[in-house]
């Protein structure tokens, strides 16, 4: 009885930990961050912006590194978006298109400007969001707009975690 008694309570701790980056687990010589704006390899207008803000707000939420003017950053991340897709990925039974894919590659590359080396480098970061044109169940239609939206935020977020479990 005692034992079950410690396993449950060792199980629910467990169950309220999670994952987040320490603070002091970072290079004592990285506390700044810069992003600058990047180049838009694609026909899309203000892609570019979209991802480098995306990708500002992250960092700015996770507050770890300050988000600083480039002349004075540790940390440089700088890159291109290179693709942008917008695909029919469904058909319903009438072949009609009922579910689009939209996908942003980037290029990106973090820099450590204090010990002059590259800290991370991706060439194809891909990230994608489906999303249905038409309702389905328990969902109304989506556009590409927001998926794009989504899409970005999801490379921000891999962005953030290239970054700070790099560590």
């Amino acid at each position: 009885m005692r034992l079950a008694t410690v396993l449950l309570a060792l199980v629910l701790a467990a169950g309220g930990c999670s994952y987040s980056a320490s603070p002091a687990l970072f290079p004592p010589h990285l506390r700044t961050l810069a992003v600058p704006v990047m180049r838009n390899a694609t026909t899309e207008p203000n892609l570019e912006q979209e991802v480098t803000q995306a990708i500002v707000d992250r960092f700015v939420r996770d507050n770890n590194l300050r988000v600083v003017s480039e002349d004075t950053a540790d940390l440089v991340l700088t890159g291109s978006v290179v693709k942008y897709t917008n695909a029919v990925f469904g058909f319903n039974a009438q072949e009609k298109a009922e579910e689009y894919q939209v996908a942003v590659t980037v290029q990106l590359t973090a820099r450590d400007r204090v010990k002059n080396r590259e800290m991370w480098r991706d060439d194809n970061l891909v990230r994608t969001t489906n999303y249905f044109v038409v309702p389905t169940p328990g969902r109304d239609p989506q556009d590409q707009f927001t998926a794009r939206r989504d899409a970005i935020d999801k490379i921000a977020d891999a962005v953030l975690n290239k970054t700070v479990e790099g560590w």
